[in-house]
């Protein structure tokens, strides 16, 4: 069993090694201290076995989960955290078990155990796209275009067009595609700040200056940049009840 380490702390991942080191079976191919760092190794390595971390600076858990499993390498996972509050989300996506430090070697090799009988889930078992955040909207979007890897904050996100299985999301200037639905990614959005103006179409309300009407009722939204978007009845209805609302 291949096994991959990724936590930025050096002493976690010490501990991890030394419980390991009572499993002859099992062969650490790497340690990584960042998210980066993880999805390289794993595309180097094909790990079966990954000891996570979920706070980790650049990219957390949770999120190299995601793109590991949009690669459709996704190996079995424990997370190892100091922090209880990961934990139903973390059996949400589908986590082998969820290692609190801590922990005894006891409890490690029980958690061994089960990544053994249990394995990695099949591609898409988790539902990472659209589980639980904790009950809090995205803050951010991560994105995968072959090896380069894309943050989106949604503060610079400045709308979203669905195309098909995918979403393509507009931010500074560039457009990226994402493997997604546009009712996943909208239900993980806060509704106070983006609005589906259109089937096609959601919008960052930051960015509207006016909506414009024809004669024969075809409204477009107007945004800072120039940009026009078509919007709906269902749309208009949406950003009425909004600003009456406000």
């Amino acid at each position: 069993m291949k096994a991959l380490i990724i936590d930025d702390e050096d002493l976690a991942r010490m501990v991890v090694r030394e419980h390991l080191a009572a499993h002859p079976d099992v062969e650490v191919v790497a340690e990584c201290a960042n998210g980066f760092e993880a999805l390289k190794a794993a595309a180097q390595h094909h790990p079966d076995l990954v000891f996570l971390d979920i706070q980790m600076p650049k990219l957390d858990g949770f999120e190299v989960l995601e793109l590991l499993e949009a690669e459709g390498k996704r190996p079995a996972v424990v997370f190892v955290t100091a922090y209880d509050q990961h934990a139903l989300r973390a059996f949400e996506a589908h986590a082998v078990d969820y290692l609190l430090k801590p922990f005894s070697q006891e409890r490690f090799d029980a958690a061994l155990a089960k990544a053994r009988v249990i394995g990695a889930p099949r591609p898409g078992a988790s539902q990472l796209a659209s589980a639980a955040r904790e009950g809090k909207p995205l803050e951010r979007i991560i994105v995968k275009d072959g090896p380069k890897v894309s943050v989106v904050h949604l503060d610079r996100l400045d709308w979203v067009q669905a195309q098909d299985d995918y979403v393509l999301l507009r931010t500074e200037g560039k457009n990226l595609m994402k493997q997604q639905t546009m009712a996943t990614l909208e239900a993980q959005l806060d509704p106070a700040r983006f609005i589906r103006i259109h089937r096609s179409y959601l919008l960052n309300l930051d960015r509207l200056v006016r909506i414009d009407q024809d004669s024969k009722e075809h409204r477009e939204a107007m945004l800072r940049d120039g940009t026009r978007l078509p919007v709906s009845r269902a749309g208009y209805q949406r950003l009425r009840e909004l600003w009456e609302g406000a």
